[in-house]
């Protein structure tokens, strides 16, 4: 199996973040090679100088970083918006898998989710937790929906 992983990264650390834990991104990163055959894994994610550690050790971990500028909302807190990039990624790769996972539990991806239904590249889409996971994405993902929440055992650091 030839997979690729797009990771909404905001989205993967805040879903986790809400339900009390911290996910082990490297036990993260062997779970979607193991399970989903995912050889290549893209992770979304805005960038900010003072974070180098961090994004070393998600690349030493097997990611692909994929920056985005970060803004700052009105609450004063850093927003990196990728899912444009995102799914551009997806669209420009898909020649090159065989199937996509997906991690996140926006709505915003509901067209992708749909697209990659429609072509047979859909793997999985894996959203952070279930309180947060848009209907949208439990509409067209169903069946191939499944949530990080239940391998805390497992992913938790």
């Amino acid at each position: 199996m030839n997979n690729y992983a797009v990771i909404d990264g905001q989205n993967l650390f805040s879903g986790i973040r809400q339900l009390g834990w911290d996910l082990d991104y490297q036990a993260f990163r062997h779970y979607l090679g193991r399970k989903y055959g995912v050889k290549k894994a893209y992770y979304f994610i805005g960038y900010l100088p003072q974070q180098q550690r961090l994004y070393r050790r998600l690349q030493d971990y097997g990611y692909d970083l994929v920056f985005k500028p970060v803004v700052f909302g009105a609450d004063g807190l850093p927003k990196g918006n990728v899912d444009a990039d995102l799914v551009l990624q997806a669209l420009i790769d898909a020649a090159f898998y065989d199937q996509a996972v997906l991690v996140t539990g926006d709505g915003d991806f509901y067209s992708l989710v749909r697209y990659l239904r429609q072509q047979q590249k859909l793997r999985a889409v894996l959203s952070p937790n279930r309180a947060f996971c848009s209907a949208l994405l439990k509409q067209e993902a169903r069946g191939r929906l499944w949530f990080v929440e239940d391998l805390r055992q497992r992913l938790e650091r």
